[in-house]
């Protein structure tokens, strides 16, 4: 029988830092951290939108967390304030060397920091791809991922595949978690141990042809299985 040890806000709050402390793109002294029933709120400030975003992948790899309140703002330092324009072309020609992405298929508009991406493509990862290109750009405060996905097949057969890929992952319990489609739309039910697999099983979804929406709505559950 596995004796289960459940972590206090306390200690999962000591979790976090130590594990923000342990991420070298994170400056730990410029992030807030505060914990209230295994929910994560992360405050305070990153000097760039890559850092933000790393911030929360940490915290997210702590084992215990339920849930993430992202609050912290960008703090642009003087050497980093570009003008919309400068980073509307450094955007377009971060997208336009992908060769994830299709030629012509994104567009890119900025206004006060924040790209905006547009556009349509047949697969989520041409999609995703989009917004690493350009999320670590100097500059950026924010993205809005606008991108449509064009379907290419019918919700029975998306969600087929995307059963089948679940079933075949060494990561996740597919007894555990449920899926259902309506046309480009997926919807993900059910439970996972942590937020690693939860991010696992999103990118399953998102791998299949033609889905334009992941509704995610598994809950972690870190000691669900654990214990006889």
């Amino acid at each position: 029988m596995t004796v289960i040890v459940e972590k206090t806000d306390t200690d999962l709050k000591m979790d976090v830092l130590a594990e923000l402390k342990f991420e070298p793109s994170v400056k730990i002294t410029d992030i807030g951290v505060l914990v209230k029933d295994g929910v994560v709120t992360l405050n305070g400030h990153a000097s760039n939108h890559g850092e933000k975003l790393n911030a929360v992948r940490a915290t997210k790899r702590v084992a215990g967390v339920l849930a993430i309140a992202d609050e912290i703002e960008i703090n642009l330092p003087d050497f980093g304030k570009y003008t919309d324009s400068e980073i509307a072309t450094s955007a377009a020609n971060r997208i336009s060397w992908s060769t994830e992405i299709p030629a012509g298929a994104v567009e890119v508009l900025v206004r006060g920091g924040q790209i905006t991406l547009e556009g349509v493509v047949e697969w989520g990862y041409q999609k995703h791809a989009a917004e690493s290109a350009v999320q670590n750009l100097v500059g950026v405060k924010g993205i809005c991922n606008l991108i449509s996905i064009n379907p290419t097949m019918t919700a029975a057969e998306i969600g087929t595949d995307i059963r089948s890929a679940i079933k075949r992952n060494a990561m996740l319990d597919d007894r555990e978690i449920h899926v259902e489609t309506s046309g480009s739309t997926v919807v993900l039910s059910g439970k996972v141990h942590n937020h690693a697999e939860l991010d696992e099983a999103v990118r399953v979804a998102w791998a299949a042809p033609g889905v334009h929406t992941v509704d995610n709505r598994l809950k972690v559950d870190w000691f669900w299985g654990l214990a006889d």
